[in-house]
């Protein structure tokens, strides 16, 4: 099958803010028609000059002091690699795009706040669905965190947890709440509908 040329990852939140538009649930299997509607909108971004990252799922505060994150779903992924190759005067091929769509594999990536240098090393990530409680298949955390906006106020540094999460495991049509769960202790919620976003 052929798709039309151009492509190429806390507090309490209540609503995921998108800024691209969203309907129905996460597409774990994206119909050719999305995927070419994503790819037309990472072209007209790039011609915007828009950052590819318009198109990641944001949650949390982003004000540059408190905790935030993304997430980076099939069809957003189309859009970002898109917008990428497009910077570039390039288009993404057929296996480009089987690549990404053949991913078992959901991204999500949170940024959290903390006064040492290594605060996030060994910091955790799951994701909760109600009555269940689904694991990353790998995670990874910031070992040296870089100064944050409120240096050398506290919290003087922010560190990523990125998480990997496979489609399988989870529901992408249910509300969920990302748990992050700092090394140094606590807990960190953000509530994301997944049902607002493909």
């Amino acid at each position: 099958m052929r798709y039309v040329s151009a492509l190429v990852m806390v507090m309490v939140v209540t609503s995921v803010v998108s800024l691209v538009n969203r309907s129905s649930a996460i597409e774990v299997h994206p119909t050719e028609a999305q995927v070419r509607g994503a790819m037309e909108q990472g072209k007209q971004a790039a011609s915007e000059h828009r950052s590819p990252e318009v198109f990641y799922v944001r949650f949390g505060v982003t004000d540059g002091a408190q905790p935030n994150g993304y997430l980076v779903t099939k069809v957003g992924g189309v859009s970002v690699m898109t917008a990428h190759m497009a910077r570039h005067g390039l288009d993404p091929t057929e296996s480009d795009i089987a690549h990404l769509l053949d991913n078992p594999t959901m991204l999500i990536s949170a940024t959290i706040f903390g006064d040492h240098p290594s605060f996030a090393e060994h910091s955790y990530l799951v994701l909760d669905q109600g009555r269940r409680v689904i694991k990353p298949i790998t995670v990874r955390a910031d070992g040296q965190a870089d100064r944050s906006a409120a240096w050398p106020e506290s919290p003087r540094f922010h560190a990523r947890v990125v998480a990997l999460f496979n489609y399988a495991d989870f529901d992408p049509h249910a509300p969920s709440t990302i748990l992050v769960y700092p090394a140094g202790g606590g807990e960190l919620r953000f509530s994301v509908d997944f049902a607002t976003i493909h």
